[in-house]
């Protein structure tokens, strides 16, 4: 549970910050953009900033770069609830990622460190039931405290969220990276242990799964707004409950995830929900080419598409980090900001095209599924021995 929150921790600041950018917009007059960038400058942080918190972990163990990262976390949230200008803002929202990546990587360095097979895939997919269950509760509790509080209350909870964090990762989570052995130098040590998974093709193809899953949900999130809204009439409050059915559909296929590794095992059950995810996003596709405009398939299948990423993401995971023990921070910090990169870049594909209809969204999300496929069938045959 220790783990899952800190999991949740970054995701939390982007989904609760959401309901408060229309105020905040009006309150430091910016415009759109301007509110965006904002919330762009923690996102990039937060992907980009695990390149340097997974060696920090592998340096000097779990916990210490932790503590560091929530402080910083903390202390930049309360420099956001008393920023003066948008321009403050922005940067101060980038030094609040840095602080949270720590809490993105760490979490699965700590499962590595403890787990492997089944017993890790089981513990990935309970973080990834509670950070799914983000999506649900944050803009919830970010609309409730913006209407008692203001944009500023929504930064000083992110500041509590940090603190309780600090709490409990000094009284209930235990060291995993003994000093014995943590990997001793400098920056140069730190960036000559990326060589070794990044000259595994395997930890690649498996690295890119992930990041194809991830994307094809950031492609949703990108359009779904607009697509349901102005396309299909359906009103913010029905658009927010659609929003949600697709983290139930997580949460309960994680369930099944055990009872399915067990059964078929890691590489088995990737292969198949990579297949079933491509079936039903190119199904989609291809009913949207013969003119099948329903709302209601869209949701269904998008929802049942989505949901198979419980399977996917810890089993892509777990694999991808299983060689790699002695360096299980890089080895995160890689996969967390290849997912976010990959995020971007199909978020900027796909944005030339976007014109309100489900169409390019849709292509979108189908073509990811469709690259996932492509690698897990040419890479995920037996395994090879570690570089």
């Amino acid at each position: 549970m220790v783990l899952g929150l800190l999991t949740a921790i970054g995701p939390f600041a982007i989904d609760m910050y959401l309901p408060a950018l229309p105020a905040l917009t009006r309150a430091l007059h910016a415009d759109a953009h301007g509110a965006q960038a904002s919330l762009m400058s923690f996102f990039f942080a937060l992907g980009a900033g695990q390149l340097i918190a997974g060696p920090l972990s592998d340096r000097f163990g779990r916990k210490r770069p932790l503590y560091l990262g929530l402080l910083v976390f903390g202390l930049a949230s309360i420099g956001c609830a008393l920023a003066p200008s948008l321009q403050v803002l922005v940067v101060l929202r980038f030094i609040q990622g840095l602080g949270a990546c720590t809490a993105m990587v760490t979490p699965r360095a700590v499962v590595r460190d403890l787990y492997t097979g089944p017993d890790a895939a089981r513990l990935m997919a309970s973080l990834l039931t509670v950070y799914s269950v983000s999506p649900i509760l944050a803009p919830l509790a970010g609309s409730a405290v913006a209407s008692a509080f203001g944009w500023r209350g929504v930064f000083a909870v992110l500041c509590a969220l940090a603190v309780a964090a600090l709490a409990m990762v000094a009284w209930l989570l235990e060291e995993t990276r003994p000093a014995s052995v943590r990997r001793l130098g400098g920056w140069r040590a730190a960036v000559d242990g990326y060589r070794t998974p990044l000259a595994d093709r395997q930890f690649l193809a498996l690295a890119l799964i992930a990041s194809c899953a991830v994307g094809c949900f950031f492609v949703y999130v990108a359009n779904s707004a607009f697509v349901m809204t102005a396309h299909y009439g359906v009103s913010p409050r029905s658009y927010a409950l659609l929003f949600a059915l697709n983290a139930l559909a997580v949460i309960g296929m994680s369930r099944f995830n055990g009872r399915l590794v067990a059964r078929f095992g890691l590489r088995r059950l990737l292969r198949g929900a990579v297949a079933a995810q491509a079936a039903l996003m190119l199904a989609l596709l291809l009913m949207q080419l013969a003119g099948g405009d329903a709302l209601g398939w869209l949701v269904l299948l998008l929802m049942a598409g989505f949901g198979l990423n419980a399977l996917i993401l810890p089993s892509a995971f777990v694999l991808a980090m299983e060689r790699h023990a002695g360096l299980a921070g890089a080895a995160s910090a890689l996969i967390g900001t290849a997912n976010f990169a990959g995020g971007a870049i199909v978020m900027a594909a796909v944005s030339p095209f976007a014109d309100g209809t489900p169409l390019p969204m849709v292509a979108g999300i189908a073509a990811c599924s469709a690259v996932a496929l492509a690698i897990a069938l040419g890479r995920l045959g037996v395994p090879r021995a570690a570089p």
